[in-house]
């Protein structure tokens, strides 16, 4: 299959990224990309991974376990940015990289015991709810340091930073507001706790916006893949 338009859409996101950076004193090297793969197929993965791409990203344990199955034999680092199900981390945890959506010390807690008996250290984000919309997962604001403080004492858990979703919505200023609320979370913390290097923030609809206020790690979808077909099979 022809997979040029992915050679285009990557290329010019990279641009684009590398111009916002310059414009905020930064460059192309202070941000992590993650490629947000879900509902793609492994050729297409693979096809934007030979451009060099090597972080992707999956919403669904299951769709990333077969993914990682299919592609095991490639260079790939592999983070979860959807919701995490405790019975389902059982599935992920002999491989994955970093998961972004920690919202409890209870699911952390359960990560670290499978981390444990894989021998490993996982990396984990705490998601925090910026928004106040019910339907987003994440800690409260106001809840974040206490819940960072408990999961920074798990052996097998290294928490790298926080990680926020934006509002889905046409004002900047309600978006710019997350965000703000986010890095100054970030600031505050990072001095108590020494694993700390993310800032996750940052899709495709607000990346710019996301880089303006300090993120460090984007989490980008359609503007590599293109739109997605939520009913086709990956």
């Amino acid at each position: 299959m022809d997979y040029e338009y992915l050679n285009e859409n990557y290329t010019y996101l990279l641009n684009d990224i590398s111009n916002a950076c310059a414009e905020s004193g930064k460059t192309l090297e202070d941000i992590t990309l993650v490629a947000v793969s879900k509902t793609f197929s492994a050729g297409e993965i693979l096809a934007v991974n030979r451009l060099g791409q090597e972080v992707f990203g999956e919403n669904k344990v299951q769709e990333l376990r077969s993914k990682h199955d299919e592609l095991k034999n490639e260079k790939i680092k592999w983070h979860l940015v959807g919701h995490l199900q405790s019975n389902k981390v059982k599935y992920i945890a002999e491989f994955i990289d970093l998961i972004h959506s920690v919202d409890s010390v209870h699911l952390a807690g359960i990560i670290n015991e499978h981390a444990a008996r894989h021998n490993r250290i996982i990396d984990i984000l705490v998601q925090v709810n910026t928004t106040g919309e019910d339907q987003k997962s994440g800690v409260e604001p106001d809840d974040a340091e206490q819940v960072c403080s408990g999961i920074s004492l798990l052996p097998n858990i290294r928490l790298k930073g926080l990680m926020t979703i934006g509002m889905f919505t046409d004002d900047e200023e309600i978006i710019r507001k997350n965000f703000v609320c986010l890095r100054n979370l970030y600031d505050k913390l990072k001095g108590n706790i020494k694993t700390f290097e993310y800032l996750s923030m940052g899709m495709t609809s607000d990346y710019r916006i996301a880089i303006e206020e300090g993120t460090n790690m984007l989490r980008i979808g359609s503007a590599i893949f293109g739109q997605r077909n939520y009913l086709k099979k990956t």
